[in-house]
């Protein structure tokens, strides 16, 4: 093994086998780790959402009351439609698949780009404001080198999620449950300790409503309580994670989908109403260089009687955990953006390659996307997490908005089944408070950063079409072929002849498209009249994201291969010609191929190798991308070990 090699599979740890059975089980997701891994999205909002929300309120405090209410009931409305989700659509996919399936492949598309630009910023967010947190704790003289940190941050989170899911979500697991049980306590003490306040704060806040509306009138204090509701928008995000990640969970994953989301919701509930509580009876006011969250946090642990020394450590420790749950937060966008990515990819709107796994069984190309996308609006923001929520609350509620729709449409249009009209109402609910926070923040917030996410959103859209164009095109002219050779004659396949190893051998390396393989097959019999006496297809199938969701797919992969490959070799044999199939399955072609031309070279010492390659009229940038230079790649390794090999081209052209 190179030195290379050796450094790999330090880093990223052995690789797994997408065949064995074991293999899923080792990073399917019970409900607890899903909670974990997917729902620390949703309970790190706490740490900015609230604080955004309150801020809002300026010195209209009282009013706080309301949104800590209507931020609870909220997360469950969001929460029990996403259930729906969960349960028509238990491969995963989540609003992009909801989008496309029930309203059309334009509205999944946008709820497509909206999810990707999403868990960028999911990252993007929860490391700023997770070192926001920690650099709380420091002098003011530290500020500048906040950036750096994040981007170390994001670097480390990358090379984790690389080695797998579980194993990323293993190492975050005691800082998540550090913080539940933290903030818990400092809630529930938090509140009761002002027990003899809460018969009177309700008349209060009445009180105080009343004064407010005869200064302003109702629709004032409606305009400022939406305000402030929808500038705590970024509360409710990552509800929609389990939903995108259903095929990542521990079977039966309708059922651990749902748990998680229960998990989800009571845990989010109670942590974003409570802080925001919490500002209310503490009377919490911003101070330079801190969070809200620190200056509440500060004052409880003050009330203990504590010396300072010993105060200022307890306040240490619950803001890095508060820090360090925001980390695993953004760990989610690691998980649910290559995901949103791989479902898009298997529609053929962004790059094949976004599909593949890698030997740790993740679609690394999407981590490193989601890596590099997160880097990007770090440096242009400068890490600012209020001109991130914007950004961020935007993406989120275009999604949100987009696939509630499609449920409504749903429900609308089946009529039928156990409470549809409930499902309906419930959806139509999500439907309206979504889609009223997402209209709320574009008046609001579109001069201030709102602007941008819709020219991202747009961008990504332009590019998806482009994409998408350039694919449908390829494969009616791959469809064009395969129906030219649909009418070559077979002839009886009885008593095929068998092959004998001594004689020239003609190995084919075969795709899915059968066109292409008897385009190969023909063009060697062409050129070499009568030579070759054994005739081999080798196939190596990779196992992707889609193909890996379960054993139902693995198995379906499986048969698809087999008829494929029986399908050539019956024709040889009906020409009287020997014939023999080979078929493996993993997650790098690259690799599988040549370990089966070895074994073919092995078998059949007088065997050359042939496969074609798509040629385009105008080979660019675009064409390179989007078709996998496998067949250049494959060429080498096999020159570099000796083995002879023919590259045969395919040209596709208007």
């Amino acid at each position: 093994m190179s030195e290379f090699a050796n450094l790999r599979r330090r880093l990223f740890g052995k690789p797994l086998d997408p065949l064995d059975t074991k293999a899923r089980r080792h990073i399917a997701l019970v409900a607890f780790f899903a909670w974990v891994g997917l729902g620390a999205d949703g309970i790190s909002s706490s740490c900015y959402g609230p604080e955004e929300a309150f801020r809002a309120l300026g010195e209209h405090t009282d009013l706080g009351l309301y949104l800590a209410l209507a931020t609870a009931a909220t997360v469950f409305i969001i929460a029990l439609a996403y259930n729906q989700v969960i349960e028509l659509f238990p491969t995963g996919g989540g609003g992009y698949r909801v989008a496309t399936r029930l309203i059309g492949p334009y509205a999944g598309l946008t709820s497509g780009a909206a999810l990707i630009l999403d868990y960028v910023l999911t990252i993007s967010i929860s490391i700023a404001s997770g070192v926001d947190a920690l650099f709380s704790l420091f002098p003011l003289g530290f500020q500048p080198y906040k950036l750096a940190a994040e981007v170390a941050f994001i670097v480390a989170l990358v090379l984790l999620n690389l080695r797998g899911m579980k194993e990323a979500i293993t190492v975050l697991l005691p800082i998540f449950l550090g913080f539940i049980l933290t903030h818990a306590f400092l809630i529930i003490y938090g509140v009761l300790t002002h027990a003899t306040v809460l018969p009177s704060l309700v008349p209060d806040v009445w009180h105080g409503t009343l004064d407010l509306s005869r200064q302003v009138g109702w629709t004032g204090v409606a305009a400022l309580l939406l305000l402030a509701y929808s500038q705590g928008g970024g509360t409710y995000t990552g509800i929609e994670a389990v939903s995108n990640n259903v095929n990542v969970l521990a079977e039966p994953r309708v059922h651990t989908g749902k748990v998680t989301m229960l998990y989800m919701a009571l845990s989010l509930a109670f942590t974003a109403g409570g802080i925001i509580l919490l500002y209310l009876l503490w009377g919490a006011s911003p101070v330079e260089g801190q969070t809200l969250n620190a200056v509440t946090f500060g004052a409880i642990i003050n009330s203990f009687g504590w010396d300072a020394r010993m105060s200022g450590a307890a306040l240490l420790v619950v803001l890095a955990l508060e820090a360090g749950l925001l980390f695993v937060a953004a760990n989610t966008g690691f998980l649910g953006g290559p995901a949103v990515l791989s479902n898009m990819a298997a529609d053929s709107w962004v790059p094949h390659q976004f599909r593949y796994l890698s030997t740790r069984l993740v679609t690394q190309n999407g981590i490193l996307v989601m890596g590099l996308g997160s880097l990007v609006i770090l440096l242009w923001t400068g890490g600012s997490v209020s001109t991130l929520v914007v950004l961020y609350s935007l993406s989120v509620f275009l999604t949100f908005a987009v696939s509630l729709f499609g449920l409504c449409l749903y429900w609308a249009r089946l009529r039928a089944g156990r409470n549809w009209l409930g499902r309906l109402a419930l959806s139509a609910a999500g439907f309206l408070v979504c889609a009223g926070i997402l209209l709320m923040l574009l008046a609001e917030k579109f001069l201030e950063g709102g602007w941008l996410t819709v020219l991202i959103i747009a961008a990504i859209i332009a590019v998806c079409v482009t994409i998408r164009n350039h694919y449908d095109w390829a494969k009616a002219q791959l469809k064009k072929i395969d129906a030219d050779f649909s009418g070559i004659p077979f002839g009886s396949v009885a008593n095929p002849p068998k092959p004998d190893p001594s004689r020239p051998t003609a190995a084919f390396l075969v795709g899915s498209s059968r066109g292409g393989g008897l385009h190969a097959l023909l063009w060697v019999q062409r050129m070499f009249p009568d030579h070759f006496r054994n005739f081999i297809f080798v196939n190596a199938r990779t196992v992707d994201a889609q193909s890996f969701g379960g054993r139902e797919d693995l198995e379906a992969m499986k048969v698809e291969a087999n008829a494929s490959l029986s399908y050539f070799a019956n024709f040889c044999n009906s020409k009287g010609w020997a014939a023999k199939s080979y078929l493996s399955f993993g997650t790098d072609p690259i690799d599988e191929f040549t370990r089966l031309a070895e074994r073919v070279l092995g078998e059949f010492p007088n065997a050359i190798f042939f496969t074609s390659k798509l040629i385009f009229d105008e080979d660019n940038w675009l064409t390179q991308i989007l078709h996998n230079q496998a067949a250049m790649a494959l060429q080498r390794r096999f020159h570099l070990r000796g083995m002879q090999m023919v590259i045969l081209p395919m040209k596709l052209s208007v």
